[in-house]
């Protein structure tokens, strides 16, 4: 340990100054909204709230799959969400999502507008509505949900835990990298072993398992994120790697990875979506 500092925890914590790191400014131990902003609705059904991280990418890909097997009712609006502006603070936000986090889906379809929040519900949402990429057995389809929460589950390690003290903290702490390392890499062998004799997450068919868990396990091995590949040594979870590339050729993967995004080659930004043509005539190239 290279850091000697140490902290007395006092007997009531209170906040008073931004604890430092990227995304400091937009971190606070109180909930709701901050300013009056409503959210604009465009003409489909299904109107969503988001930005271009993991989870956020997990919706979008859905809707893409969904889109691609013919399911007409799933076309949105994909309306970008700068948290990093505090856009998640606004009124009209936190009356769809009142943890003020991105993915946030309005449903206008229902006889009263249904608002739907966490990734994870609105994977399951969307798959119940339309029947589709859920398995109909139900053996598979409590395998199906058990890797979907596991997921939930496990993610705030990887982003909240690893990729805060590995890639944002202002300081590194070794104990935090070393704590978190252990088990992203744990949860990589999880991963492994399970894919070493499984297609996919659920079995042989494509679920919503695949699409919540690829966004995060997969961009990693990718470097997709936190820029961490070779440190945590992401080559050799061969078949982690299998599945992540089967999974990235998938033409509705590559699209739903576009939307609200607004980083990376411009050509692979969409920063809204409202139709299927905006992908050809409105990226950032």
């Amino acid at each position: 340990m290279t850091d000697t500092s140490i902290y007395t925890p006092p007997g009531v914590w209170k906040w008073d100054s931004e604890s430092g790191g990227k995304f400091a400014n937009i971190n606070r131990p109180t909930a709701g909204a901050t300013h009056d902003k409503e959210l604009p609705v465009g003409k489909h059904p299904l109107q969503l709230y988001s930005l271009a991280t993991p989870n956020g990418v997990k919706v979008t890909i859905l809707l893409e799959e969904l889109l691609a097997l013919g399911h007409s009712g799933a076309e949105y609006d994909a309306w970008l969400i700068r948290i990093g502006d505090g856009d998640q603070f606004g009124s009209g936000f936190v009356s769809v999502n009142p943890n003020s986090k991105i993915p946030a889906l309005m449903d206008h379809s229902t006889p009263t507008p249904t608002r739907v929040f966490e990734s994870g519900a609105i994977l399951l949402y969307l798959a119940e509505k339309f029947d589709a990429f859920l398995p109909k057995d139900p053996a598979k389809r409590t395998e199906c949900l058990s890797w979907l929460f596991w997921q939930m589950g496990s993610a705030p390690y990887l982003g909240g835990g690893f990729g805060h003290f590995y890639a944002y903290a202002p300081t590194k702490i070794e104990y935090c990298i070393n704590r978190f390392t252990m088990e992203v890499k744990r949860e990589l062998d999880v991963l492994d072993q399970h894919l070493s004799n499984h297609q996919y997450m659920a079995g042989d068919e494509y679920t919503i398992a695949d699409m919540a868990i690829w966004p995060w396990y997969g961009a990693l091995v990718l470097n997709r994120v936190y820029d961490a590949a070779e440190f945590l040594e992401a080559h050799t979870y061969t078949h982690v790697n299998r599945w992540t590339q089967e999974i990235a050729k998938r033409k509705a993967v590559i699209r739903g990875r576009m939307v609200n995004r607004v980083s990376g080659e411009p050509e692979e930004q969409l920063h809204e979506r409202h139709d299927a043509s905006d992908f050809e005539t409105k990226t950032q190239v």
